[in-house]
């Protein structure tokens, strides 16, 4: 180890001299993260994407104007506005990438339908076929932990306590304050 000449009177550094110095990067670009090839279809599903959220935006309009907050369609119309305003971002993101479109068979199976598509679907339908059978609350928290687990992967407790917060929040929400009825099934009948 050789001790490193320090002109700034900080005490200096040591370093191993055997070791080669690590290499600068001059391309400053070279941090930047690349973005994913645009795939097939998507600047289509975009620009539908934007012309459906302005369809929803004037049918959200129509239910009761701007006449008030507390009117029926101000929720609608704030839903259907982040709707817009996202919808644009993804037409814009759309047409920075170059599109690449699959090759073989196997790319293009797995381009239309990728594994975590597929089990989601699988699990979406689950989820719809219990919740006539578990009621709302628990196929709603075993569809959200079963989710969070499979995306997210934090682990049984964190996925656990986030399952439970947000059902307790959703329950809260809908049964308490909407007062709207949720589904108890027909096992606990």
């Amino acid at each position: 180890m050789v001790k490193a000449d320090d002109s700034s009177g900080t005490g200096g550094s040591f370093t191993d001299a055997s070791k080669p110095a690590a290499p600068v990067d001059k391309n400053p670009a070279s941090h930047i993260v690349q973005r994913p090839p645009t795939r097939p279809g998507n600047r289509v599903f975009a620009l539908a994407l934007v012309i459906f959220s302005v369809f929803a935006f004037s049918q959200a309009y129509a239910i009761s104007g701007l006449k008030g907050l507390t009117t029926g369609g101000v929720m609608p119309m704030v839903a259907s506005a982040v709707m817009c305003i996202s919808s644009v971002f993804i037409l814009a993101q759309s047409f920075r990438g170059s599109a690449e479109p699959p090759t073989t068979p196997m790319s293009v199976r797995r381009y239309l339908l990728p594994l975590p598509l597929v089990c989601f679907t699988v699990i979406v339908a689950t989820y719809a076929w219990l919740i006539p059978r578990l009621g709302f609350v628990l196929a709603s928290g075993l569809f959200l932990f079963v989710s969070i687990s499979m995306l997210w992967r934090k682990g049984p407790v964190v996925t656990l306590l986030i399952t439970g917060l947000s059902i307790a929040v959703i329950h809260l929400l809908f049964r308490i304050v909407f007062q709207v009825v949720l589904p108890t099934g027909t096992l606990w009948q």
